[in-house]
C-alpha cells in the first residue's frame, strides 16, 4: 500500500455542535481522496481538508450514473477508546457495488488503512453522547471527462465522516412503515444488491407519499409479482414468530447484503433462536400478523441499528403490531449489537478493532 499523504487542515471545535445530531447534517474538518486511471492505477491517496470537489460537466458520473457509496459507524467507548465494526465487511461490499456498476475495486487493506487513518486523525469528532457514532462514508464516482456508456477509465474514491445520533430520531423505537404496491425498487438481476445511488433516488416518490400518510419508511415487494418481501428503504427487514423463529428474506440479487442483517442473525443464533433466509409471502405475513403468529417484525441496517415496526400500511390498511411497542427480540437483539460495538459486552466473534488516536499525524 502506498502511503498517505496527511496535508495540514484548519480545525474546528466539534464540542460546538449542537447536541441534537441529527443524521448526516455535520462534517468533520478532513477528508480521504485518492484517484484512479487505467494506466496507473490507484494514486494520490491523501487526507486534507474537508472540500467541494471539481468535476468536469461531462464526468461520467452526471450521464452515466456510475457512482457508489457504503456506510460503517466509529463507536465511542466507555474508556474513550473507539471501535470501528465489521469494517472490512464494509469494503468488500463497497468492491461488490463497485464491480456491479463497471468501476474498479479497492484493495480491502487500503480501504480500512483509509478509514483507521482519518477516524484516527477526526477522534475529537466521534461522539461522546449515549447511542451516537461517527459515521463514515466512502464515495467512488466515475470522473472520467467522457459520454461514451462503458467502464471509466477514471475515478474518485473518497472518505467523509460526520457525527450522527440513530437515523430515526426516537432512536429504539418503532416506526411506521408504509408498503408500497404501485412501485417498486430493484429487480433480480438489476443493481438492488449495490449500493449505488439510483436505487435511493427511485425510491423517493414512494417515501414521500408514505411520509404524507404519516409513516416513515417504505417495506418494497419484489418487482416482478409484487408479492414477495425484498426490503425497507433504508433497511434489511426480519419478522419473529410466536415460536421462536426469526425469519428475513433471503439475499435474491435485488436486496442489500447488509452487514448488520449478517450481524443479527449471528447473534440470534447464538442467543439460541433459530433463524432462517428465504423467499417470503407477503400475503403470509398479513395473515401471521392478523393471527398472531407474527409477533414482532422490525428493520436492521447501519444507520438505524435496530428498528422495530410497530405500525404497517397496506392498501390502506391500518395493521399494528404488539401493540405499538418494541418487542423483546427486537430490544434483546439491540442490546447484543450496540453492546458489541460501543465495547460494553465481549466481542466473541472478532468484529471490532480499536483506533489509534491521532494515527497518521
Amino acid at each position: 500500500m502506498a502511503a498517505i499523504r496527511i496535508d495540514p487542515v484548519t480545525e474546528t471545535d466539534p464540542a460546538r455542535l449542537p447536541a441534537e445530531l441529527g443524521f448526516g447534517k455535520y462534517f468533520t474538518d478532513r477528508m480521504y481522496s485518492q484517484r484512479y486511471s487505467a494506466q496507473a492505477g490507484w494514486h494520490d491517496a491523501s487526507i486534507g481538508p474537508y472540500q467541494p470537489l471539481v468535476l468536469d460537466p461531462a464526468a461520467q458520473v452526471f450521464h452515466n450514473g456510475q457512482m457508489i457509496f457504503d456506510g460503517t459507524k466509529a463507536y465511542r467507548r466507555a474508556d474513550g477508546g473507539i471501535n470501528l465494526f465489521r469494517v472490512e465487511q464494509n469494503a468488500e461490499r463497497f468492491n461488490r457495488s463497485a464491480e456491479r456498476m463497471g468501476m474498479p475495486t479497492v484493495p480491502v487493506a487500503d480501504h480500512v488503512a483509509a478509514i483507521e487513518t482519518l477516524v484516527g486523525l477526526e477522534h475529537r469528532w466521534v461522539p461522546h453522547q449515549p447511542d451516537a457514532a461517527l459515521y463514515i462514508r466512502p464515495v467512488m464516482i466515475a470522473s472520467e471527462k467522457a459520454l461514451a456508456i462503458r467502464a471509466p477509465q477514471e475515478c474518485l474514491h473518497y472518505i467523509i465522516l460526520s457525527p450522527v445520533a440513530p437515523y430515526f430520531a426516537g432512536g429504539f423505537a418503532p416506526v411506521a412503515v408504509y408498503v408500497s404496491h404501485e412501485y417498486v425498487r430493484a429487480v433480480r438481476g438489476g443493481t438492488g444488491e449495490a449500493k449505488t445511488p439510483g436505487n435511493y433516488a427511485g425510491s423517493i416518490k414512494a417515501t414521500e407519499i408514505a411520509i404524507a400518510k404519516g409513516y416513515q419508511q417504505v417495506l418494497w415487494l419484489d418487482a416482478v409479482e409484487r408479492r414477495y418481501v425484498d426490503e425497507v428503504g433504508a433497511m434489511n427487514i426480519a419478522f419473529v414468530y410466536q415460536d421462536g423463529r426469526l425469519r428475513t428474506p433471503a439475499l435474491s440479487g435485488a436486496i442489500l447484503h447488509g452487514v448488520t442483517r449478517n450481524s443479527v442473525l449471528t447473534l440470534a443464533q447464538d442467543l439460541g433462536i433459530e433463524t432462517s433466509e428465504e423467499r417470503i409471502d407477503f400475503l403470509e405475513v398479513l395473515a401471521d400478523i392478523a393471527s398472531g403468529r407474527i409477533t414482532e417484525m422490525f428493520g436492521m441496517g447501519t444507520g438505524a441499528v435496530i428498528a422495530p415496526v410497530g405500525r404497517l400500511c397496506y392498501q390502506d390498511r391500518d395493521i399494528v403490531l404488539n401493540g405499538g411497542e418494541p418487542g423483546p427480540v427486537a430490544r434483546r437483539l439491540y442490546d447484543e449489537l450496540t453492546g458489541i460495538q460501543f465495547g460494553r459486552l465481549p466481542d466473541r466473534h472478532g468484529w471490532t478493532r480499536q483506533v489509534r488516536v491521532g494515527q497518521g499525524a
